[in-house]
């Protein structure tokens, strides 16, 4: 009626007056109206400081912040967050999809824990949309505005990381090939993976449009809202499963198990590796374990008849007895090492020889002796027999490492070795144009010795291992063949300077190429040419390294970081003897095996050398190579990728040592959680782990750590910066 009326009154004289009137009310309403609507919108907007509930955070008008630096770095905190959320989910279905293809058993399961306040990804991605049409045009143009400063802290990421890492890529070799090959799943993992595929470094072959942001993370993230449910692997190694070794085709006769080349699966390991059938026994402790050890601790089918046809190893009720002195060679292993001394008096086990290769590891009452006169023996299991006498090796407490000896380097850089020793490893060195000769001449050091000893070895090979020695001007020192054992043994010296390669009729094999690096070593083809002498003081292998046990102290001439290599020896020695040897609750009584997951200069297994213990320093492929120094000190260690398995047994190692290992991956590995799962395969029950990191790694990793069922014994943080240390248990799902 109002309105009626309203309009009857606009007809009479003066209506136009009524009309601009109402006009102008109803104006004055709706500006009123959208302007509450306006503040509403801006207050939700600006009130809002935590996006924990939405896929992406959304940079807009946030109230400021003391510092830019601090508001930025809790947006890509968050922005990383909500994608390590996708992440897992993406490698759920990856791990499910791989219990098909590979091991046939469920491996991992993660599950998110879904809070009752967060909503699923359909009703944030519908309110996404929505909050993005009513928000005003300036705050959306603000969405853009971090980009800038993002670039530039990428290219300053990009810079540190070029000083922190060291990648060998001269010979084409992908060091992160592992994401090309995850990347080759099957057809229904498509999508998944395309939706990884933004989160992931490139593998060198372009830019990825958020490579800037992957770069700020110093380490791979642990997912903390993770649930981890385990599985055992279903392999046919079953106990002995080594991945990268060990053929797991279902096409595969079991005789035929065994990689002739190291050769990875596509996807890590995410199951673990079950115990021995018959149970696994606490191993005998050191030194007693040089004499005997659990048999069913390294019971395998072929071992029993290996044991039959060997003198040095005896079956005597549960144990496998080592008689003492007992060896392959007639008059026991003392009588031929002294031999070997008599014909070479050059050589002086424990003083100017200190580290040895075993190639094969047959006999590893070799490693045992040598180790009596201060000899570090490495044994080398290569892996082309199904008898596994590394493991026998590990498990009495001696070094060894198995990798196959085929077309590639080994593990080991140039000049590394003071002797290489081969006792009837069954190895033709004069094949494929003496490759594995000219390997092993790679890793000895100048003026350092091949010791051979074989049996009935016909005159054709005798005469095909004279020319290629010749050829890479190897002096042979002695030959001497024993009437009892008719067993030959012949003592090889490289050569010490490269004048006598000048003195050659035939330059075959060449010399390798100056920019050839000869430390270079994982994934590398073995080169047939002839890497020449060193003879710059900065290089090392000039000179012949002070006896032990000076040189383990000794500073070379050709090292450049004297001051930072006392200084991580002297950081070492006051942890290991103020903390680890007394206040981490470590029985070192049972500690021998041990190793340095991420050895820099050898400073912890220096600071171990009175303990009754031998470490293997791991030398990361991202890191400054420091390898060489390490071998110069008089101590053993590989270099490795550990976004793979490591070329070890199943429960090998006493104790493991990381010390910011996971913060200095830079998200190379696809799946970080494959790391404490490799940490489990070779960690033997009972055994220790000490982990040092940063807080925001160490907090989720005690969580995973947990539904291992291992157990924390100790943790502790400081600005920042935290430790972990945890003791495995027998606990198998």
């Amino acid at each position: 009626m109002a309105i009626a009326r309203f309009g009857r009154q606009a007809k009479r004289p003066h209506g136009f007056c009524l009309k601009m009137t109402a006009v102008a009310v109803l104006g004055l309403c709706f500006i009123f109206v959208w302007s509450m609507f306006s503040s509403t919108s801006s207050s939700v907007v600006s009130q809002r400081e935590s996006f924990d509930d939405i896929a992406e955070p959304v940079s807009t008008n946030t109230k400021p912040s003391n510092s830019g630096t601090q508001s930025k770095k809790k947006q890509v905190e968050n922005h990383e967050s909500s994608k390590e959320d996708k992440r897992v989910k993406v490698e759920s279905d990856l791990d499910r999809n791989d219990d098909k293809r590979v091991n046939g058993s469920v491996a991992l399961v993660v599950e998110e824990e879904h809070k009752s306040g967060k909503k699923d990804d359909k009703e944030v991605a519908k309110e996404k949309r929505e909050k993005g049409k009513k928000l005003p045009q300036g705050v959306a143009k603000k969405n853009d505005e971090p980009k800038q400063s993002e670039a530039e802290d990428s290219q300053k990421e990009k810079e540190e990381q070029e000083e922190e890492e060291v990648l060998d890529g001269e010979d084409g070799i992908d060091i992160d090939g592992e994401d090309n090959e995850d990347k080759e799943g099957d057809s229904d993992l498509a999508e998944s993976v395309d939706q990884e595929s933004e989160e992931k470094l490139d593998d060198g072959g372009g830019e990825s449009r958020n490579r800037g942001r992957k770069r700020k993370i110093k380490g791979p993230l642990f997912n903390p809202k993770a649930h981890y449910f385990w599985k055992l692997c279903s392999t046919r190694s079953k106990h002995n499963y080594m991945p990268c070794i060990d053929i797991e085709s279902g096409t595969t006769k079991l005789q035929s198990y065994r990689h002739t080349e190291r050769s990875c699966p596509r996807t890590s390991l995410m199951c673990l590796v079950p115990l021995p059938h018959d149970g696994y026994g606490t191993p005998v402790r050191w030194p007693e374990s040089k004499l005997k050890i659990l048999h069913k601790n390294v019971a395998h089918p072929k071992l029993a008849a290996f044991v039959k046809k060997h003198s040095w190893v005896v079956e005597s009720g549960e144990y496998l007895t080592f008689p003492q002195n007992q060896s392959e060679f007639k008059g026991g292993v003392l009588r031929y090492l002294e031999s070997i001394e008599e014909m070479v008096p050059d050589i002086e086990w424990g003083k100017n020889i200190r580290l040895v290769l075993d190639i094969g590891c047959t006999d590893s009452s070799i490693s045992a002796s040598l180790l009596d006169k201060e000899v570090l023996a490495l044994s080398l299991g290569l892996k082309d027999d199904l008898v596994d006498v590394a493991q026998v090796a590990l498990e009495r407490g001696f070094p060894a490492v198995v990798s196959p000896l085929g077309t590639r380097r080994l593990p080991f850089p140039s000049a590394a070795f003071d002797a290489i020793h081969c006792g009837g490893c069954g190895l033709s060195w004069h094949s494929n144009g003496g490759k594995l000769l000219l390997e092993m001449n790679r890793i000895l050091r100048p003026g350092g010795y091949f010791i051979l000893s074989t049996k009935h070895e016909s005159i054709e090979e005798e005469e095909a291992m004279s020319r290629l020695t010749a050829s890479i001007c190897w002096n042979i020192l002695a030959h001497k063949t024993d009437e009892v054992s008719e067993v030959g043994v012949k003592i090889y010296q490289k050569p010490e300077s490269n004048g006598i390669y000048e003195l050659r009729r035939k330059k075959n094999p060449p010399l390798c190429k100056e920019n050839e690096n000869p430390d270079a070593a994982w994934y590398v083809p073995i080169k047939t040419c002839l890497h020449t002498i060193p003879s710059a003081i900065e290089q090392h292998g000039t000179e012949w390294p002070e006896e032990w046990p000076k040189r383990l102290d000794a500073y070379p001439e050709w090292l450049n970081e004297k001051e930072r290599v006392i200084a991580d020896t002297k950081h070492w020695k006051a942890i290991v003897d103020k903390s680890y040897l007394t206040g981490v609750g470590i029985d070192w009584s049972n500690i021998r095996n041990v190793m340095d997951m991420k050895a820099i200069y050898g400073g912890f297994a220096a600071a171990l050398s009175q303990q009754k213990v031998w470490v293997m320093n791991v030398v990361p492929v991202h890191a400054p190579d420091t390898l060489p120094f390490i071998y110069e000190r008089g101590l053993v260690g590989v270099y490795h990728d550990w976004c793979e398995s490591f070329g070890t047994y199943p429960r090998s190692y006493d104790l493991l040592h990381a010390d910011h290992l996971f913060s200095r991956l830079k998200n190379r590995c696809n799946k970080p959680v494959s790391i404490v799962v490799e940490m489990d395969r070779i960690l033997r029950p009972g055994g220790w782990t000490i982990i040092r990191d940063k807080v925001e790694i160490l907090d989720p990793l005690e969580g995973i750590l947990r539904s291992l069922h291992w157990e924390i014994r100790m943790t502790y943080a400081q600005d920042k910066e935290g430790i972990i240390c945890a003791q495995k248990t027998l606990w198998r799902p």
